[in-house]
């Protein structure tokens, strides 16, 4: 129940940097409500998707492998922090996605998450071969890793980048067909 409020907290608290009405003197038009809401809610929907797969894989996790040792405990409170601290990162990115520095922290707050996610199932499935249940967790790593780089480069393209971890189910699937 714990793991499930973090999540819920962490992705409702996610609209809480999105503009208030306020934001306009009068009602406003199509383009003053693109300029002010679209790099906000560009970046709330990346990181909802984002905290809706890890929470779905957390679960999936906790199915897979119920009681652990502390280390293991110890390891997914850390990996419930790095939720915890999504709407912070997110709030900063969707006031600057644009600008590198910014981009390039949120894609490395993105690759924490994904990269301790990627260590729980692996410490999940210690001893079990099982690619399908794998494969989705470390695919994220590689995609923020990479949309890192994409945000040093070009951070107008990293969010397209990061994107690409929302086919993580379908590495997993493939995963399935390959050792099946």
């Amino acid at each position: 129940m714990l793991s499930n409020t973090i999540f819920g907290v962490a992705m409702t608290l996610l609209a809480y940097d999105l503009p208030k009405a306020s934001s306009f003197a009068g009602a406003p038009d199509w383009h003053d409500v693109v300029r002010v809401y679209a790099q906000p809610v560009i970046a709330l929907t990346i990181s909802f998707v984002v905290a809706g797969l890890f929470w779905f894989s957390h679960h999936r996790r906790l199915a897979v492998a119920p009681e652990a040792g502390r280390g293991v405990v110890f390891l997914n409170l850390f990996f419930l922090l790095s939720i915890i601290l999504l709407p912070v990162t997110n709030g900063l990115y969707g006031a600057y996605r644009l600008d590198d520095v910014v981009a390039v922290i949120y894609g490395f707050h993105l690759l924490v998450i994904a990269t301790l996610n990627a260590v729980l199932w692996v410490l999940a499935l210690r001893g079990r071969h099982h690619p399908q249940l794998l494969a989705p967790a470390l695919f994220p790593v590689f995609v923020f890793a990479l949309g890192i780089f994409a945000a040093f480069a070009a951070p107008q393209i990293a969010q397209f980048v990061w994107c690409l971890a929302f086919l993580a189910p379908f590495a997993g699937w493939l995963a399935a067909r390959r050792s099946g």
